[in-house]
């Protein structure tokens, strides 16, 4: 059976011929694609503001105003508010990340004037009701105590703190139980009088609606947003790589597992070596079982639970990470065998074989990510908050097959020394 080629799926891709892109008075760029296979709507959007804007002593302020925004608005209470969403088969969320507070729903595109009113009141009016307040920051303590107890999620923030030392990015999103418990209801108006707002917010709306009728439907239900009070986010500093092994170990006791957390800084979404070292990472440690390290450490050692590793790429310093969860008596090898496969990986260029193998992996699983409205929608935003260009679907088989072994080497080899990783372990 021939292969599947790439070019049949170039017409149905997000292009400047099938998206539309707007912006309102306001600062407001709308994004909307039409698809009338399907006869509902995916929206999702995003503000820029996120947790670099947390107080260093109230760390977790962003996450805990995005999490209250739908506790209650000028127009609903609480329970108003839910039943409204969930009487229509909708769903409506916010989240906060380090740069972005995003919104996402899904609903049928006859409900589209009402899913945006709800966003809209929810993004501009929230209340925060010091009843439903106490609730969600208790909520939010608990979920802070079971971290406590997660080995993964301590090893992760283990190595944030190692790799990002002094920088925002070292703390995670949301926050901690002391920084917490000194957040007030009062500190998440005072976020949201300052954060929340229209300027260089993005709205994605795909699915069955016109072009026009989803901008006249975002331009009524947002265009006459204003915040006079809005500051900008802060800058996104850079930081300079590790010049030293670094290793940290977190004690938990009473577990059977370990976890374990070793990488290095990589570079933001912008750098010319993105694709070599997306696909260099697929290589490492992603494609099939894992990649080399899969077979080195979990197939032939037997030594990991599981084992791969991750490329964070975003604006601003990104970490590739190798990740492992390893019987607590096996931390020791474990780390030896992650370390010689970073060092033969950067000693030699990948072969032709596997270079081959992860390109069409790349390029085959491209139309299974855009093929639901989610996804195109998700994608719409990504393209927009890294500056991509509506064309950036029909460039990336272009993208994908200039890169070479020799890419993928000297990128790595920049980024990936085996000499001055961050390793950070969590477990008994």
């Amino acid at each position: 059976m021939d292969k599947p080629n790439f070019n049949q799926y170039l017409h149905a891709l997000p292009n400047p011929e099938n998206i539309t892109r707007n912006q309102l008075p306001n600062g407001i760029t709308v994004l909307s694609r039409s698809n009338f296979h399907s006869s509902t709507l995916s929206i999702k959007g995003y503000l820029h503001g996120g947790s670099l804007a947390d107080p260093e002593e109230k760390l977790g302020l962003s996450s805990l105003t995005a999490f209250g925004l739908m506790s209650g608005t000028v127009n609903h209470n609480f329970q108003s508010l839910h039943n409204q969403i969930e009487s229509i088969g909708a769903n409506i969320g916010f989240s906060s990340s380090a740069l972005r507070i995003s919104f996402s729903a899904h609903c049928l595109s006859e409900d589209l004037d009402l899913i945006l009113s709800l966003i809209s009141e929810c993004l501009r009016f929230p209340l925060f009701p010091e009843k439903e307040f106490n609730r969600q920051k208790n909520q939010v303590l608990t979920a802070l105590a079971i971290r406590a107890q997660d080995t993964g999620a301590m090893a992760g923030m283990l190595f944030d703190k190692i790799l990002y030392r002094g920088h925002p990015y070292q703390h995670p999103e949301e926050g901690y139980t002391e920084t917490i418990q000194s957040i007030s209801r009062e500190d998440l108006v005072d976020f949201h009088h300052r954060i929340y707002g229209p300027k260089n917010m993005v709205l994605a709306i795909v699915g069955a609606v016109e072009a026009e009728k989803a901008l006249e439907s975002a331009a009524q239900h947002f265009g006459d947003w204003t915040n006079p009070h809005y500051q900008e986010p802060p800058t996104i500093e850079s930081i300079k790589p590790l010049e030293k092994w670094t290793e940290k170990r977190h004690s938990i006791p009473g577990k059977t597992q370990a976890d374990l957390v070793m990488g290095s800084l990589a570079p933001d979404r912008h750098s010319p070596d993105y694709h070599a070292l997306r696909i260099g990472n697929n290589i490492l440690g992603e494609f099939g079982m894992m990649g080399r390290l899969g077979q080195r450490v979990r197939e032939e050692a037997g030594l990991a639970y599981y084992v791969y590793s991750s490329l964070s790429i975003s604006l601003g310093p990104g970490a590739w990470e190798m990740i492992a969860g390893v019987n607590p008596s096996n931390v020791d090898q474990t780390i030896a065998l992650i370390t010689d496969e970073v060092r033969n990986f950067v000693s030699q260029p990948v072969t032709a074989e596997e270079l081959s193998d992860s390109k069409s992996f790349y390029l085959g699983r491209m139309p299974f990510l855009i093929e639901s409205n989610s996804g195109v929608a998700v994608s719409l935003l990504n393209i927009e908050h890294f500056n991509l260009g509506l064309d950036y679907f029909l460039q990336y088989p272009k993208l994908v097959q200039a890169i070479t072994r020799e890419d993928i080497f000297e990128a790595s080899r920049k980024y990936l020394d085996p000499n001055c990783l961050a390793v950070a372990v969590a477990g008994p």
